[in-house]
């Protein structure tokens, strides 16, 4: 071993504090194990890039992550693609190959459970999980919707008349109800301050939710909406939860998973308070599949995606993508990730080689490696890494034979599967869904009084006005507001609106806790919103 390798490797990964433990360094097939390579604990909220090609270990180098950062008792929360992440909570197997890698590199091999809960945009695969239209906003909407600029213009304006006349927005029913009324005889004097819009185009929108709809996906939108909050939890040992959400059964819904990862790094933008520099991340958050955040992205989008990236590691939180190449990333963002490990590329194509390229120039320049031939030669379970010291100051590149994760390298079998499903803490809290009143049930319940108003009944104000009181004494008539198109079974929490309400009597009439809420709230949900560059209710 060249001994100028060898002491650049040992002062660069000697760290006097807790860190997360990578492997052993490489130069010419031999592995320096006395001089291993590692990732400051204190620097693993400064984000990273897991990188690879095809089959090359990034799925493992994530597992590896995963848990040990569990065991140092921060929380993970893991996009698991393909399913086979559930390993994480059975011990690994200590014999084979694995026994023989650890004892090249010099380390003990402890197979470990790590607990795991499990999450799911269908509910058919982990705890059901949800968000409000509201709260989703018609920026992150539009890409689910693959909606070009003008119609996610219309949309903002359909978002900020909903969030000015205190109408919630919380599934899909809501917003199509909206559209409908907005694009009506009766709705297009309301829009008149904020500006028009084609029919065309209302029709474009309308198609879309159909279509999404139709996929299932109405499922996801609704309430109860899924706290943050319950992703940073920790055992009564002091473990962190390994929260995975398992993606196996909605593969042929990109945008809508992707985009919902991105929802959730906005709440948790949005939600948490600035913590400065922290001895261990509050939350650690891998992304894999990335590229499928950045394919069509707006330009508007892909600036606050930065901005995420760039702020929330105030916030205690260490966002990892998990992609095949650096330039599946834009610059602006990968100029964000300090810990970088890059498994082999491939270089079949010109378009490969010029990529390869490309990936060599966003590394370190080392003395001892040629990275570009290095980079097409790395074996299964090997990388390139370089990571940030406690100082901030980016690590040698090291060549490194990554260490075997503790955990099963598969996933775990159909009972197994069931069974973290079943013993989920999350599972009750989000089995129900909860249909409110809503936007629907108020415009419905004006447009039936409208209808009345027409039919004979007395009205003392120009249409689209509050129908004047009853006379003292005499019950306001009760109208039933059409139930909403749904395929989903629904806990009704409804309460019902007077024919003889106006748009903001409606709101009156929900209950004092939920107008409440939604008078204390409506700008927190504008507030998120900002975060992806749309400011709703300024005129």
């Amino acid at each position: 071993m060249d001994d100028a390798f060898l002491q650049e490797m040992t002062e660069g990964y000697a760290f006097d504090e807790p860190s997360l433990l990578l492997g052993a360094p490489m130069l010419h097939g031999e592995v320096a194990a006395t001089a291993p390579v590692r990732l400051p604990l204190s620097m693993a909220n400064r984000h990273g890039l897991i990188a690879g090609a095809t089959g090359t270990g990034k799925t493992k180098t994530l597992q590896i992550l995963a848990g040990q950062l569990s065991d140092a008792g921060v929380p993970v929360f893991v996009s698991d693609v393909k399913g086979d992440l559930t390993g994480l909570s059975q011990p690994g197997d200590a014999t084979g190959p694995i026994a023989e890698r650890a004892q090249q590199l010099g380390v003990t091999y402890e197979p470990k459970a790590h607990p795991v809960e499990l999450l799911s945009l269908s509910g058919a695969l982990g705890a059901q999980v949800r968000a409000t239209v509201s709260s989703f906003g018609p920026i992150l909407l539009g890409k689910v919707l693959d909606l070009n600029k003008t119609q996610v213009s219309v949309l903002t304006l359909v978002f900020a008349y909903c969030d000015d006349q205190r109408l919630p927005l919380l599934d899909l029913p809501d917003l199509r109800t909206a559209l409908k009324f907005l694009s009506s005889d009766e709705g297009k004097p309301a829009l008149e301050e904020y500006g028009g819009f084609s029919k065309a185009t209302i029709g474009v929108l309308l198609r879309s939710i159909v279509e999404l709809e139709a996929t299932g996906a109405d499922a996801f939108f609704g309430e109860p909406e899924f706290d943050v909050h319950d992703l940073m939890r920790t055992t009564d040992d002091g473990h962190g939860i390994v929260t995975l959400l398992e993606l196996a059964d909605v593969m042929d819904r990109p945008r809508l998973f992707s985009t919902f990862m991105l929802w959730m790094l906005a709440q948790l933008y949005a939600q948490l308070p600035e913590e400065g520099d922290l001895p261990k991340p509050k939350l650690a958050f891998f992304f894999d599949e990335a590229h499928l955040l950045f394919d069509d992205a707006s330009d508007a989008l892909m600036e606050q995606i930065e901005l995420t990236a760039r702020l929330i590691r105030s916030k205690g939180v260490g966002v990892y993508f998990v992609t095949q190449g650096p330039t599946d990333v834009p610059s602006s963002v990968l100029s964000q990730l300090g810990n970088r490990v890059q498994h082999a590329l491939r270089a079949h194509t010109p378009e490969d080689e010029s990529n390869l390229r490309k990936t060599v120039r966003t590394f370190p320049r080392s003395e001892h490696y040629d990275v570009g031939e290095t980079l097409t030669s790395l074996g299964i379970g090997e990388a390139f890494v370089t990571v940030l010291t406690p100082e901030g100051v980016p690590t040698p590149l090291a060549a490194t034979r990554l260490v075997p994760p503790d955990s099963l390298m598969d996933a775990v079998d159909e009972a197994t599967r069931q069974g973290l499903i079943a013993a989920g803490a999350l599972r009750p809290k989000y089995a129900e869904a909860v249909d409110r009143e809503s936007a629907h049930e108020m415009i419905t319940a004006r447009l039936n009084g409208a209808a009345d108003v027409v039919a004979g009944e007395p009205s003392a104000g120009p249409a689209g006005a509050p129908l004047p009181p009853p006379p003292p004494g005499t019950p306001p008539p009760k109208v039933e507001p059409a139930p909403k198109p749904s395929g989903t079974a629904k806990v009704s929490t409804k309460s019902k609106a007077g024919a003889g309400s106006g748009l903001g009597d409606d709101v009156k009439d929900i209950g004092v806790g939920f107008a409440k809420d939604m008078l204390t709230t409506a700008d927190g949900r504008r507030t998120l919103r900002t975060v992806f560059g749309a400011l709703f209710g300024k005129k």
